[in-house]
């Protein structure tokens, strides 16, 4: 039997770097792809190319690169609006499965650079789409978020509620993406799954989410900024707890609901090829328990400034997973102490902290 190929976006990035290799471990083909933009520190991003066996010197735009460690793996630098391109890489690959995890990342960013999330998070998306019909991909699936929930207050959060009322760009272009990818799903008959995902976290994570912006400041000595007077809650996710998620996901395509009511239309399925799942703790952690945490993970107290509200951002959340745990026999379970744990020893690696 031939090796399932796929193609991985921003396998540079966070997640999709961790489920790049989760893949490579259970003996996929797969091609990652990622523009490298400078939203965060590009270094870090390289850093986990090389972990792949992708050597920074030799990645250049549009151009495919073999990784030195694990000739599973390959990886070409392109932007998901060179629509060109992209075809070609499509063409030449023959993919199964793709696995859209690129977009223009951050709730606050999308204030000040709200561009940069129409081109990547909507064009690009439009280009996946469009290029998963035309080369009959078997499964696409894509990360939306778990900001599509907006001003909602019924806890926990299901993907049987509506989702019309989100506060950042940024969530309305992954809600905008959910209802893309049903249309594609329905006229074309091409299986796609959306996964909100819940505040993930874990080693190698990105610069501008709050554990490494919180461990940064403890170890610099530098105040921690809390805000909404620190009286917020976050469902905390274990970066391979969602990595499991993914790649269970990726393995059972969408398929139609056959108990779908167009009189009593469930947002979640359809009578289309068409799913969204919350991937998620389910276990809400109020932010100042979250510091002390990461003060004990780090072993130290870390000075902290009172802040109002951000614009954009939301007080609480919290995932209701019971549709993951039903169709997958999956729920996300790592503590969040074992997590910051794995976390802080990381970046304690990684700094030269050791």
């Amino acid at each position: 039997m031939s090796r399932k190929t796929i193609l991985v976006t921003g396998a540079a990035g966070f997640i999709g770097y961790h489920v790049a290799r989760k893949l490579l471990i259970d003996g996929w083909q797969v091609v990652g792809l990622d523009n490298i933009n400078d939203y965060y520190d590009v270094e870090l991003k390289y850093d986990r190319l090389a972990n792949l066996g992708i050597g920074k010197s030799f990645v250049k735009y549009n151009e495919v690169v073999e990784s030195t460690t694990d000739k599973s793996f390959s990886f070409v630098m392109m932007n998901l609006e060179d629509l060109n391109s992209l075809q070609l890489l499509f063409s030449v690959n023959k993919f199964d499965f793709v696995c859209h995890l690129a977009a223009q990342a951050g709730v606050r960013y999308s204030i000040e650079n709200p561009m940069a999330y129409i081109n990547s998070n909507i064009v690009g998306f439009t280009n996946i789409l469009e290029l998963s019909r035309q080369n009959q991909i078997r499964h696409l699936v894509y990360a939306s978020s778990s900001s599509v929930y907006g001003l909602n207050e019924k806890m926990p959060f299901s993907t049987h509620e509506g989702t019309n009322h989100p506060v950042s760009l940024y969530a309305s272009t992954k809600k905008s993406n959910e209802l893309m990818a049903h249309v594609y799903s329905h006229l074309y008959d091409l299986p796609t799954t959306g996964l909100r995902f819940f505040t993930v976290y874990g080693p190698l994570g990105r610069p501008d989410m709050s554990p490494m912006l919180f461990a940064d400041a403890i170890v610099n000595n530098k105040p921690i900024k809390v805000f909404n007077n620190g009286d917020m809650a976050r469902d905390f996710t274990f970066i391979d707890d969602i990595v499991e998620g993914v790649v269970r996901v990726i393995n059972k395509p969408a398929q139609p609901d056959d108990k779908w009511n167009a009189l009593s239309p469930d947002p979640s399925s359809s009578i289309a090829p068409y799913k969204v799942y919350n991937i998620g703790n389910s276990s809400p952690v109020k932010l100042m328990d979250y510091i002390e945490t990461m003060e004990k993970a780090f072993d130290k107290k870390a000075e902290k400034i009172f802040l109002p509200m951000q614009a954009g951002d939301v007080q609480h959340t919290f995932s209701d997973v019971s549709d993951l745990e039903t169709d997958f026999d999956y729920r996300p379970d790592t503590p969040l102490v074992k997590g910051l744990q794995a976390f802080a020893e990381w970046y304690k690696d990684y700094y030269k902290m050791c």
